[in-house]
């Protein structure tokens, strides 16, 4: 007996989630468009409140919160000083 697989996709034929656009909007909170059609709006302000890390705590700081890039489908602050995983900002929590 021989089994075969047919595979009609390859990776390279699924889409891989990215975030399209990122609009900071006040007080911690931006809203978050992705490549799916999804948008999500995150509060970032909980998680940044709750760390005791001085790396994240800077970022209560919203001038340098809201300087954000978009890096590969990734929001990035300061050349990978603070990134979150795609999961966390595709469900909308934040959590430390």
């Amino acid at each position: 007996m021989k089994i075969t697989v047919d595979y009609k996709e390859s990776k390279s034929d699924i889409e891989e989630l990215k975030i399209d656009s990122a609009k900071y909007l006040s007080d911690y909170v931006i809203r978050i468009k992705f490549n799916d059609g999804n948008e999500r709006i995150v509060d970032f302000k909980p998680f940044l409140s709750k760390s005791v890390h001085p790396a994240i705590k800077k970022y209560l700081d919203e001038n340098k919160f809201s300087n954000f890039s978009l890096i590969n489908g990734n929001l990035n602050w300061n050349d990978y000083d603070l990134i979150f995983p795609l999961s966390d900002l595709y469900s909308g929590k934040i959590e430390a």
